[in-house]
């Protein structure tokens, strides 16, 4: 087997972790989430968008058919599954098993940014939705979405839906500037982090959207996840001629671990500190499982 990383963050790679029903293969897996029996959750953009596996990667069950049109971010907290999907424009959650519980947001209905295609720098920031990309909640109950395919912001949300605040302007350098605010994360004490892809930089705000800093230093940042200890883990785009990497990061965004991978649109980390990488590319899911 591969090893990766290097003392306490060492790690094994299992290639194409799941077990698949015979003669069926993954779509474009956008990312993966695991709950709070690590079963492992894959989201990936067909007609089937949820697959579930055990630790072992054994098939267990699917959902989803006919409920998500564009899978893209998957957040689990608390055994309640946070999405987004992108060209429906919405941020909806589900039970473990696939019942929907909340949607926020119209399918369809598209704030006026003025970007026509997804990706670019958009010409004007403006409210939920235009193609968002992550939703996750917070401790205090609040709901926080990342709007970033043809948005540069951040919504903030009460816990039944209403908008409390925005913030994020588009732009490549100044704090609170965004180019494709591509996932979310928060952390126990409120703090917002927000991978701001196309500048290559992690942005962290006050539960309010206040400025704190930035973590810079890595290619395009795809998705974070954040562990029990306080530790960060990072799937960064190709950047200056190197491939993708995941980075593993202390608190203050310092590289514990960091070695290259397939290209992973989405990360996750379990309880056991084993890693999951969602692949667009090569259409599977890597397991790294940790041995340090």
């Amino acid at each position: 087997m591969t090893t990766v990383g290097s003392g306490k963050y060492t790690y094994e790679l299992v290639q194409d972790f799941p077990r698949l029903p015979a003669g069926e293969s993954l779509g474009v897996v956008s990312t993966v989430a695991t709950d709070s029996r690590d079963r492992v959750y894959v989201f990936q953009r067909t007609d089937i968008p949820v697959m579930v596996f055990d630790r072992d990667g054994n098939y267990l069950s699917r959902w989803g058919i006919d409920a998500i049109a564009d899978p893209h971010g998957m957040t689990i907290a608390d055994d309640i599954v946070y999405i987004t999907d992108r060209s429906d424009s919405v941020a909806v959650s589900f039970t473990l098993d696939g019942r929907p519980l909340q949607v926020i947001g119209e399918r369809g209905v598209y704030s006026d940014t003025g970007c026509e295609r997804a990706g670019d720098l958009v010409p004007r920031a403006a409210g939920p939705f235009n193609y968002p990309t992550e939703m996750v909640p917070s401790p205090s109950g609040d709901i926080y979405v990342s709007d970033g395919y043809r948005n540069s912001r951040v919504h903030r949300f009460s816990s039944d839906g209403q908008l409390i605040q925005s913030w994020g302007q588009p732009g490549k350098s100044a704090p609170g500037e965004f180019h494709l605010p591509h996932s979310v994360l928060v952390d126990p004490d409120g703090k917002v982090y927000v991978c701001d892809r196309a500048n290559r930089r992690v942005q962290i705000f006050s539960p309010e959207g206040e400025f704190i800093e930035m973590w810079t230093g890595m290619g395009g940042p795809n998705d974070i996840s954040r562990d029990s200890e306080g530790i960060f883990y990072i799937c960064e785009q190709e950047a200056d001629g190197e491939p993708p990497h995941t980075s593993v990061r202390d608190g203050s965004g310092n590289v514990l671990a960091r070695w290259p991978t397939r290209h992973a649109h989405g990360l996750w980390v379990d309880s056991h500190g084993d890693i999951y990488l969602g692949l667009t590319t090569s259409h599977s899911v890597d397991k790294y499982v940790r041995k340090g």
